[in-house]
């Protein structure tokens, strides 16, 4: 066993945890935050997506020991209280979601990817980037009008306070 401690969704954490203890294991099992969902246990999904260091990964393919002294946000973590993150609220105006199942981990690869590519996302970029994301319900029309409005409302936000 050994002890690994992270900062999850600004909360510092200290645990035991066998050396084989995946990251989504730790994070549902460990500490109860259950937004973080299995699907595949292959990384074909992406329902499992967290932010270590301020960059997504999917959580079933990194060890929580390999998580020691970083920073995790999950999807508990995004919100701030009552208000919901922009790319929650886009999800929910534009019907992004259907069962709700890749819903988290969809949410948390969009706010990646509305942070590395800001105003210059295209619909093109948007499907290209959620290849490594699978919804069983839906077409994707949706989830891609969701992430589109909310990086036009990130980066619209962005550009008001820079002037």
């Amino acid at each position: 066993m050994a002890t690994v401690t992270m900062t999850v969704n600004g909360k510092t954490v200290s645990q035991e945890v066998e050396g084989r203890t995946l990251l989504v294991q730790f994070l549902r099992e460990g500490l109860g935050l259950t937004g973080t969902h299995v699907g595949c246990d292959t990384s074909q999904c992406g329902a499992c997506v967290v932010h270590v260091d301020g960059k997504a990964v999917k959580s079933c393919t990194m060890l929580a020991a390999q998580a020691d002294g970083c920073q995790v946000t999950t999807i508990e973590g995004i919100a701030k209280g009552d208000i919901l993150h922009p790319v929650q609220a886009a999800f929910r105006e534009h019907h992004g979601l259907q069962c709700g199942f890749c819903t988290p981990g969809m949410i948390m690869s969009a706010v990646d990817m509305i942070e590395r590519h800001n105003a210059k996302l295209d619909e093109a970029t948007i499907r290209h980037e959620l290849e490594g994301n699978i919804c069983r319900c839906t077409g994707y029309h949706n989830i891609v009008k969701a992430i589109k409005a909310a990086a036009d409302e990130i980066s619209g936000s962005l550009a008001a306070a820079a002037e």
